[in-house]
């Protein structure tokens, strides 16, 4: 049985006022005051966004280089930050090194939490219960950082303090896990990841479980109808339809993880200047963040605020490259899932 084709004018091709034709982004209107207004109102948010960016971005910049003129360490390797002498002298390996580490573990405890907790609401949980589980979980994004921080180093911080030392015995021998510190107290970066955690998960959560929820009826029915279980169902339909949406999900938690300030303030504890090097997570340190927040105050010159500056501009590059990467991938994955 052959399939008609329909006319080439149904279809909209080579009529660039047909509506059938429009994709988005094509400039298709019918004229009418509404759709310019709303297209007018909705190009304009895009130009404010890219302007917003590119000019907290020419700021940094125009900010951080006379400082980095004046950097008499190596602002990449260098753990040196000095900037009360009369010579300049800061390096960011430090915070670097602990943004990065807190913000990786932070995922690598949320992101398959964040999954079952939104597949368990999507796939097994009864309606009368999904609800109100998934507004339990939602209502963890209300809760202020400052809350966080201070539950996380007076309730949290005591029992995490004893699974260190468990961990510590059992898999001292492991670099990241090592009593290499000058820390005694629960203000460590594992503690400080524990609860960037929890603090991201609802967000990794309520992304997945909406992109879970849009997966198309027929892809689970033709999988039960060739006699796969509930599980083979989530692994062959459920999963490779959500997989780009869950990598945004993690990707916007990634970005809070690596900009949190406030509870890294407080959790975290410093250390002293001259502290050898450690790569043990029961160690202190400062974030990109936190060191900015620390030292707020002494923000009295240029030169010095510029060296901060410099700093937050690093994190602002490293936020961007994560998005871009993250960005690229999800593009790859489209490809396989559509």
């Amino acid at each position: 049985m052959s399939v008609a084709t329909p006319p080439a004018d149904l279809l909209g091709d080579g009529d660039p006022h047909d509506p059938a034709s429009s994709g988005p982004g094509d400039g298709a209107s019918t004229g009418r005051l509404g759709d310019r207004l709303f297209a007018g109102a909705a190009r304009g948010s895009g130009l404010l966004i890219i302007a917003m960016v590119t000019l907290v971005g020419v700021f940094l910049v125009s900010q951080a280089v006379p400082s980095l003129a004046d950097n008499h360490a190596n602002f990449l390797t260098s753990r040196v930050w000095d900037v009360d002498g009369p010579t300049l002298r800061f390096g960011i390996a430090d915070l670097l090194w602990v943004t990065v580490i807190v913000a990786t573990v932070a995922m690598i405890i949320a992101v398959p939490i964040a999954i079952g907790v939104a597949l368990f609401l999507t796939q097994y949980a009864p309606r009368r219960l999904a609800s109100p589980f998934a507004a339990l979980v939602d209502l963890l994004a209300a809760v202020p950082s400052i809350i966080f921080g201070l539950w996380g180093i007076k309730i949290l911080g005591p029992y995490v303090l004893h699974a260190q030392g468990w961990i510590e015995t059992a898999f001292g021998w492991f670099p990241l896990f090592s009593s290499d510190t000058t820390i005694n107290s629960a203000g460590t970066i594992f503690l400080a990841s524990i609860v960037l955690a929890i603090m991201i998960l609802p967000i990794v959560t309520a992304l997945s479980r909406e992109v879970f929820a849009q997966t198309p009826n027929a892809h689970k029915e033709a999988a039960l109808a060739l006699g796969a279980t509930k599980w083979e169902v989530i692994r062959t339909a459920v999963l490779p339809f959500g997989r780009p949406g869950v990598i945004s999900a993690a990707m916007l938690g990634l970005g809070r993880a690596l900009g949190e300030t406030i509870a890294v303030t407080i959790i975290v504890s410093s250390l002293a200047g001259g502290t050898s090097w450690s790569w043990s997570l029961f160690n202190g340190g400062e974030t990109f963040a936190s060191r900015i927040a620390n030292n707020a105050a002494e923000f009295d010159s240029p030169q010095k605020a510029g060296a901060f500056i410099a700093a937050g501009l690093v994190l602002f590059i490293l936020t961007f490259i994560v998005n871009a990467i993250a960005r690229v991938v999800i593009e790859r994955r489209k490809a396989f899932t559509e």
